[in-house]
């Protein structure tokens, strides 16, 4: 058998894909599905089955395309309501290729319709080797229940309960947990950076699975959950009809600058993709800032609604046809298009470039003591909890769409975050909304620590 996982940093997402007896299987699709088919094609193998362990809210699946284009079926959990052709699994269902045996185990909670889908290699052992649990059990996390329609998050948590309890906690200790999700990912808490883990040492380990009653479990997964992006229903929507190919999509048009400049008076969003040091020297009034080199698509989905058709900055053709790519896997399909031939148009059109000033973390701390300025952390309360600077306001990053901090406009504002990348997401909209003086801290709290500076730990509510 052949075994791999796929991993997208940018959207802390694993998809997996497995191949015996030359078919092979595809479980949860990233959309753009060529390294799957690439990867079939080294192993002489057709891809003839594509699983899905619930309908995504945080990607656009790829699981429409990828089953036009190889005959492959589609599977998908009962109760989700999916009009997409496919197949519903329900429990204990199997697909067997070569000596692989995948069975199904239904385990809502997360989603109504989520499974998992248990791997035996039948020539090695008759013992399951490994669990593919996509959102419903992560390396030190559970899946949130808060994403369903249909259900309370109350209801859903319950569920999750069952499902843990009675199916994936049942599995042999041996067995690998594959997960859906990394750290970074909204889909849970405060999810581990490993990118596999064992039923053994999830039992041992993972918070959620220490909660011994239903009740109490219940209550700890509905309290205090992370706001849920706008996008997320939009995507579980598309991923329920599936979404056209890649392919399919309008070329991004060119913009000359003038006309950026009245789009940006119009209220169009224009997303700046470079590294957020260059951004930081000199960019274009009103723009945000949101790197391709951290996580650029849950950031923008987060931050720009699905219809904005924002308009994209970037210094090379490659930096635009990644970022196209990238806000395409979270449904963000249309834009406006992008300034033609960069910065260098913009100030040739004569318009003036703006800048954000950075401060290093000993500087920071020689001028808190004497300094008028506002600090914000934007990082969210789990990493707040662990460590903050004394003074500092928290206001998470995710909360920006929503409402921007209660802060003085005229008074400086420092923003810091783990390691530099949010807080100049942060700071880049604050200065779109008019804060005068916005100073970003470089290398964040990372820095801070690695320095030996002080820092404050224990719950501080948010103000």
């Amino acid at each position: 058998m052949h075994f791999e996982q796929f991993y997208l940093g940018c959207l802390a997402h694993a998809s997996y894909m497995l191949i015996s007896g030359k078919e092979a299987a595809v479980v949860d699709p990233q959309r753009d599905i060529d390294l799957y088919l690439q990867t079939a094609e080294q192993h002489n193998a057709k891809i003839r089955h594509v699983l899905e362990t619930h309908l995504h809210a945080d990607f656009v699946s790829g699981h429409r395309e990828l089953a036009e284009r190889t005959g492959a079926n589609i599977y998908i959990g009962p109760n989700g309501g999916a009009t997409v052709k496919h197949v519903e699994v329900r429990d204990g269902f199997q697909i067997r290729m070569g000596t692989v045996r995948i069975t199904v185990l239904e385990t809502p909670g997360h989603t109504p319709e989520s499974v998992c889908f248990l791997v035996t290699e039948e020539e090695k052992s008759p013992e399951p080797w490994a669990v593919l649990t996509g959102d419903t059990l992560f390396v030190g996390d559970v899946g949130r229940p808060d994403l369903s329609k249909a259900f309370t998050p109350p209801v859903l948590a319950g569920m999750l309960y069952h499902s843990l309890h009675t199916k994936l906690l049942t599995l042999p200790d041996s067995v690998i947990v594959y997960p859906g999700h990394g750290a970074g990912s909204l889909c849970g808490r405060n999810l581990g950076t490993s990118r596999s883990s064992t039923i053994g040492t999830e039992k041992l380990t993972n918070y959620a699975l220490q909660i011994k009653t239903r009740d109490e479990f219940i209550q700890a997964l509905t309290s205090n959950l992370p706001p849920r992006p706008d996008y997320f229903p939009q995507d579980a929507q598309i991923n329920r009809a599936g979404a056209p190919a890649l392919a399919d999509l309008p070329a991004l048009a060119p913009l000359p600058a003038a006309k950026l400049k009245a789009l940006l008076d119009e209220g169009v969003t224009a997303i700046d993709v470079r590294p957020g040091d260059d951004f930081a020297r000199a960019h274009v009034p009103g723009s945000v800032n949101i790197p391709l080199n951290g996580q650029f698509a849950s950031w923008a989905g987060t931050l720009v609604d699905l219809k904005a058709r924002p308009a994209l900055i970037a210094d090379t053709p490659e930096q635009l046809s990644e970022a196209r790519t990238r806000l395409a896997r979270i449904g963000l399909d249309e834009q406006s298009g992008y300034l033609q031939d960069g910065l260098r148009a913009w100030t040739q059109a004569g318009f003036e470039l703006a800048s954000i000033e950075q401060i290093n973390v000993r500087n920071l701390n020689q001028q808190l003591p004497r300094h008028d300025a506002q600090l914000l952390d934007v990082r969210r309360k789990p990493e707040w909890d662990t460590a903050y600077i004394d003074g500092a306001m928290l206001w998470p990053l995710d909360e920006f769409k929503s409402s921007l901090p209660q802060l003085d406009k005229n008074a400086p504002v420092i923003v810091i975050c783990k390691g530099g990348y949010r807080s100049l997401i942060a700071c880049s909209l604050l200065q779109r909304a008019g804060f005068r003086s916005v100073t970003n801290v470089v290398g964040g709290i990372d820095a801070w620590q690695k320095a030996q500076l002080p820092v404050e730990q224990g719950p501080v509510a948010a103000a």
